[in-house]
């Protein structure tokens, strides 16, 4: 599609629119690396020491003599005192790798051991000892026995290694000046500002302008896929507000810097004696934030009432964007382009605004396609070499997150193999009870970590910094790589003083022929480089640019004419966008697929937790929300299964470590547990039912495999929580939900994604509706009918009757009949129990199921149990009448 250039001047903010018409990983340091980095240390230390060595040689001389080795450092601290301590260091790691103590660790792999041994021989026990009179149901539920199983284990291998990692910012201030950190391009990305209320984007916007990281180091760059005129308002009155919010946050450094978070804690004044300076700009700057809440929602209210002729600009200019479907790309630098400084005339982090071209006919791959237009834009823009992704609910709640990365990022020795570093997710606005594990603690305080201790965790779709290399495709840097990167690879692209043209790409062809092809892909034309890339000089310069930073000699009005074209419909076209380059295509859950792609390119993530939360957001807060979450993400791994990506064939994926290869199968087949599962939770009814048990007369070997499996399932929950410290409850809570989601949810998506493999289904899932003034408590009970609800209810409701009818059999059959019914019983129980969450979301306040899903259930269970008096394939049949001797003589 043609690309042309326009401007439309004067919006309603006075700004102007550009629009298109189309080991070593312990962190410690052998003296190599301590060489190779020895120059930014004494640099650093040498400005620090200055003052107070000014006109003594004496400490020069010393840091020249440290160049011969680190063995020399003990004599520059006894020379130099405090200063030969900061010279210590700033050769000390930047992080450590603290793993489980084995006081703590070794007992569960050993009860994990046991707990393995014992169900083989439990296996062994229940395969040859069939039941005859039920062998049909019998033979169903040793083999649903038989899938949970291997699914726990699959579950617990990747757990066999848990790690936590601890960084020590101190050190990276004294190794790296402020200049010297790198540079971070953020991603806010959002879909709908109906839906999702400006007020929260721009929350999450002001936390990351107010960062604690060097401001012409950051770039922040928002996605809008619904073109709408109404973000870009908010985010002009956002760029205002931050110019006093940002010194604000900086002079008394203040947490979180979401200002909705900030001022919704209470603070007490009179505790350490807060000075009256800070209580007096407290109290302005909190009056500053109501008066720009007000202004929001006045723009809220003006786009709840769309004119007919479309929205239109101060200048009297249509939005472009009022087809959300069909219109022209936009990008526009509400920050930092001008050198707008805050109040105090500091400069501040640069903030765009983009909406990327939509037109019919074209796919633009939701979420995905978003944010790989927002890595070609910033790679024209900015190009740093990192990246961060963020939901538009997703805010900084620790100002120091981006140091806290760059301690693994811009490690001289893990850094260049890291694709990622992970920060666990927590939420605002959770009952305290969460009563549907929207936590997810065992998945990010468990099985994180577990993860972290192999290959490194799985990519979770947001609060995560990238290392833009690693998006492009390429593989981690070896040591034949390091070597050609400091003579060849920097000269073609730039940045190393070369005054080349960017545009000469083959000329850089040539250069790169001498790569091994298993390095590093090798592009020896131009037209390799674009089918690759794209067709945009520019960016494809950027991509050779290892270190980021932008090509020398291009101006500003070229640089936003590139910009405008890598985010067209149609520059993916022909290229390897979402295929091999960029977030995944092909899968509801790009976050996974992305992930797992750099894994099997040999890259390495790490989980990183520090004491202070890094991110919060708003979580699902009502039963029928939540289960569409867990719906969503069951069917992009069922999509993945059947995709070319599964883990279980894919070829990249041989480069996978065998625990890591394994947790990947585990989270893309898990949603298939949904079928053992639904059908196990369905056999205690039918026993009691039916007066049958799935289980012979124990005997005493049996009941001594039977009580050892169940003490192992208890030692294995005991010391899972004792070594990860989660709580019993947030295990407890897990557990509920592992069956509630599974017997719906999960059910839901095995089949949607059979029909999406036929072509039948064409599931789409819709924005889900953020609360943005802090009452997301009392959406917890309300109540949105789905098919979804159908599955559990009907359990419930039979595991139920199943009890009644049980009871009743044994109260008409007599004392002998209740010793098999507790068996019968318990495993009714434990459905129900696990199903209790459920069941009181379902009942909501009011304390009243919903009529429609009353009979739904009622019929279904009506019909299961006709179906089951008329067929009962359990019940051996009698092949003929029984004929008696009348006793009468002839």
């Amino acid at each position: 599609m043609a690309e042309t250039l326009t401007t439309v001047s004067q919006p309603r903010n006075g700004l102007h629119i550009s629009h298109s018409d189309s080991d070593e990983e312990n962190g410690d340091y052998n003296q190599q690396h301590w060489q190779h980095n020895e120059n930014q240390a004494f640099s650093l230390a040498g400005i620090v020491a200055s003052k107070d060595f000014e006109g003594e040689k004496g400490f020069f001389s010393n840091a020249e003599k440290l160049k011969e080795g680190p063995e020399k450092i003990s004599l520059v601290i006894k020379d130099q005192g405090e200063d030969g301590y900061l010279l210590a260091e700033a050769r000390q790691p930047l992080w450590r790798k603290v793993s489980i103590p084995s006081s703590l660790i070794n007992p569960y792999r050993i009860v994990i051991i046991l707990r393995f041994t014992i169900l083989v021989f439990f296996f062994q026990y229940r395969i040859s000892t069939p039941v005859h009179d039920a062998f049909a149901l019998w033979l169903i539920s040793v083999i649903c026995e038989v899938w949970l199983a291997l699914s726990w284990l699959l579950d617990q291998l990747p757990k066999w290694f848990p790690i936590t990692r601890e960084t020590y910012l101190d050190r990276l201030s004294i190794r790296f000046e402020e200049k010297l950190l790198g540079p971070v391009d953020i991603f806010v990305t959002t879909a709908d500002p109906l839906k999702e209320p400006p007020i929260i984007t721009a929350n999450t916007v002001l936390s990351v302008l107010s960062v604690e990281y060097p401001a012409e180091k950051v770039s922040c760059y928002v996605s809008d896929d619904s073109a709408s005129m109404l973000l870009y308002d908010t985010l002009s009155e956002t760029a205002q507000f931050a110019r006093i919010w940002v010194p604000f946050c900086n002079k008394y450094n203040i947490e979180p810097r979401a200002p909705e978070s900030y001022f919704s804690q209470k603070v007490d004044y009179l505790k350490d004696k807060v000075h009256p300076a800070f209580v007096r700009d407290r109290r302005a700057m909190k009056r500053e934030y109501e008066e720009f809440k007000v202004r929001i929602n006045v723009l809220v209210a003006e786009a709840q009432k769309k004119p007919e002729e479309g929205w239109v600009m101060q200048d009297g200019t249509p939005w472009p964007g009022n087809n959300t479907d069909d219109h022209s790309g936009m990008i526009q630098v509400c920050l930092g382009s001008a050198g707008a400084p805050d109040k105090e005339g500091k400069e501040l982090p640069r903030l765009v605004y983009i909406s990327r071209e939509k037109r019919l006919g074209y796919k633009h791959h939701k979420k995905a396609g978003a944010m790989n237009a927002l890595v070609r834009v910033s790679a024209v823009l900015s190009n740093a070499p990192f990246l961060l992704n963020l939901d538009c609910d997703q805010y900084i709640n620790n100002s120091k997150v981006l140091r806290e990365a760059m301690c693994f990022l811009m490690d001289p020795q893990l850094g260049k193999k890291l694709a990622y570093v992970q920060f666990p997710r927590r939420f605002d606005g959770i009952d305290c009870n969460d009563r549907y594990a929207n936590h997810n603690t065992v998945l990010f305080d468990i099985n994180m970590k577990g993860l972290d201790g192999i290959q490194g965790p799985v990519y979770v779709g947001t609060g995560c910094v990238f290392n833009r290399q690693a998006l492009y495709g390429y593989k981690p840097l070896s040591e034949k790589r390091s070597k050609m990167s400091s003579s060849s690879w920097p000269s073609c692209c730039c940045c190393s003083g070369d005054s080349r043209s960017i545009f000469d790409l083959e000329e850089m062809g040539e250069e790169l022929e001498g790569f091994d092809e298993q390095e590093e892909p090798s592009f020896t034309s131009k037209k390799n480089f674009e089918k690759r890339f794209g067709q945009s000089p520019v960016f494809i310069a950027s991509t050779l640019m290892e270190d980021g930073g932008l090509p020398k000699g291009i101006n500003s009005r070229l640089m936003m004419k590139e910009a405008i074209h890598v985010i067209s419909c149609g520059y993916e076209e022909k290229t390897e966008w979402g295929k091999e380059i960029g977030w995944l295509y092909g899968s509801v859950t790009e976050d996974i697929l992305t992930g797992f792609n750099m894994h099997c390119r040999g890259w390495k993530s790490v989980y990183c937790m520090p004491e202070r939360a890094a991110f919060k957001g708003s979580a699902p807060i009502n039963l029928s929300d939540r289960l569409h979450q867990v719906l969503k993400w069951a069917l992009g791994s069922t999509e993945i299964f059947f995709s070319g990506y599964c883990p279980l064939w894919y070829g990249y994926s041989g480069k996978l470590k065998w625990l890591q290869r394994l947790a990947y199968t585990n989270a893309i087949v898990y949603p298939f547990t949904s079928i053992p599962l639904l059908v196990y939770c369905t056999i205690p009814a039918v026993c009691l039912l039916t007066g049958k048990f799935i289980m012979p007369t124990l005997t005493t070997l049996a009941s001594i495999w039977l009580m050892a499996l169940f003490i192992c399932i208890i030692l294995t929950c005991v010391l899972e929580l004792r070594w990860s410290g989660v709580s019993i409850q947030d295990w407890w809570r897990n557990e509920q939900f592992w069956v509630i989601g599974g017997v719906s949810a999960h059910l839901f998506a095995v089949f949607q994604g059979l029909l999406k493999v036929g072509g039948l289904d064409t599931t789409n899932f819709t924005v889900r509706e953020k609360t943005a003034d802090g009452t997301l408590l009392g959406k917890l009970y309300l109540f949105k009918w789905t098919t979804l609800l159908i599955p559990p209810t009907s359990l419930v409701i039979l595991n139920m009757v199943g009890i009644v009818a049980g009871i009743s059999d044994a109260i008409n059959n007599g004392y002998d009949s209740w010793g098999p019914l507790f068996g019968k019983l318990f495993f009714s129980f434990w459905v129900i129990v696990h199903l209790y969450p459920f069941l009181k979301g379902l009942m909501g306040r009011q304390n009243r199921t919903p009529t429609i899903v009353v009979l739904w259930s009622i019929l279904l269970a009506l019909i299961f149990s006709m179906i089951w008096v008329r067929f009962d394939v359990f019940l051996p049949k009698k092949t003929g009448p029984i004929l008696k001797q009348c006793g009468v003589d002839c």
